[in-house]
């Protein structure tokens, strides 16, 4: 058979673009492959040979995106995850860290009032009132709603409204601006001292169990607590003391009840024994007033006698009534000389100053003393006038602070 030239030439045609159009699938699948290599080489994700699934090469391509893809969010959320902690740890390292006494008070409370908070059966104002809270008072929380707070403080046990107390760290700052700190001593006979040193001046020595306010706003080095004594600061070795919170605790109704009645006891207890001993001083004047004399100022016969006997009469006044009024001095002074006149007595005034038993100051060594320093001018004007006559004990010739006769002064004159 003879073909026409014209349909073997569109033979060879369809023969060429069925080898080009192998060719251009073949190359185009190597394509593929070749830039999924290069693609899973940039990502780091291993080649899968999909072929066996039916797969071409685009379909190899979009698994291959689909597993960068979620490679790429894993690490996104690792990423973001990390980045919180971190930022939680700084804002973490950036809060003031507690010390042991302030996370001591971290399940603390305290009053904010002036005078008292009332404690309740149930967190309701409504409820029965079963203590309180004084102001200095601390109590331990055992729970909170934000209203109304569980408390426990001494014997008491309920529930306050939390919008009037403080709690936490607050609380420790309000317990030391209200109520202060004190050192407590553990040992007898600890020196309170003027500074801080061993050498420093003792001021006292206190007792164990006596309690002293430490004073916040003075200075104390290492070793020394600054305290409060005699409304002055002082010094007491740190070793020897525990310091504390001055804070209370709260009371129930029934302790409340039970301090307002003993204390009204001991007040009209106090206003009885007043009572008893205002009479007792009535009755005590009143025979005071029976038996003691009264006598006027008298003039006399004045006593022969020198300079000597002058300032030794005027020394053993001083002596006897230096610190009373010259009517007192005046009448000490009488009566020795009325000694002198007396038959009694020795006739000198040096004798009857002297005489054995009479005089404390002649025989303690006082007199002596007074003799050798000075004497005051009232002693000196007593003294004289005595010596001139003058008698304002009516012719006495004892005295003494206390006992019956004629007071003149703090003495007795008989």
């Amino acid at each position: 058979m003879k073909l026409n030239k014209k349909v073997i030439e569109s033979f060879a045609v369809c023969g060429l673009c069925t080898i080009l159009t192998i060719t251009a699938v073949t190359n185009s699948e190597s394509s593929v492959v070749k830039a999924e290599d290069k693609m899973l080489a940039n990502t780091g994700l291993e080649h899968t040979d999909y072929s066996y699934k039916g797969y071409n090469g685009y379909a190899g391509v979009a698994a291959a995106l689909s597993k960068y893809e979620k490679s790429l969010t894993a690490e996104t959320a690792v990423t973001v995850q990390k980045e919180e902690v971190d930022t939680v740890a700084a804002a973490q390292e950036s809060q003031p860290q507690l010390t042991p006494e302030q996370q001591e008070w971290q399940t603390k409370l305290m009053a904010n009032v002036e005078e008292s908070l009332n404690v309740r059966a149930q967190a309701s104002e409504d409820s029965d009132v079963v203590g309180k809270l004084y102001k200095g008072s601390v109590a331990d929380i055992v729970e909170s709603d934000g209203e109304w707070t569980h408390i426990t403080s001494g014997n008491v046990d309920g529930y306050v409204n939390t919008a009037y107390c403080v709690t936490g760290t607050d609380a420790l700052n309000y317990a030391y601006d209200t109520c202060g700190e004190v050192a407590t001593v553990n040992t007898d006979g600890l020196r309170v001292r003027a500074g801080q040193s061993e050498d420093s001046e003792v001021i006292k020595a206190a007792e164990q169990g006596e309690t002293f306010k430490v004073d916040r706003a003075a200075e104390a080095q290492d070793g020394w607590v600054a305290v409060v004594y005699d409304s002055q600061t002082r010094y007491v070795s740190a070793d020897y003391v525990t310091r504390s919170l001055n804070t209370t605790t709260g009371k129930t109704i029934e302790e409340e009840q039970a301090e307002i009645a003993a204390q009204k006891a001991a007040e009209e207890k106090a206003a009885a024994e007043a009572a008893a001993a205002e009479e007792a001083k009535k009755q005590t004047s009143s025979k005071s007033s029976q038996s003691t004399k009264t006598a006027e100022t008298t003039q006399g016969s004045a006593v022969d006698a020198g300079a000597d006997d002058l300032t030794l009469l005027a020394a053993i006044i001083e002596c006897e009534a230096g610190g009373e009024s010259y009517e007192c001095q005046l009448a000490v002074g009488a009566a020795i000389i009325n000694r002198v006149k007396s038959s009694s007595y020795p006739n000198t005034i040096s004798g009857v100053i002297y005489q054995k038993g009479q005089f404390g100051p002649a025989s303690s060594g006082k007199l002596a003393r007074k003799l050798s320093g000075s004497i005051s001018g009232t002693a000196y004007s007593a003294a004289q006038a005595a010596m001139s006559g003058t008698d304002n004990t009516g012719g006495c010739t004892s005295f003494n602070d206390t006992g019956s006769g004629m007071r003149i002064g703090n003495m007795m004159f008989r």
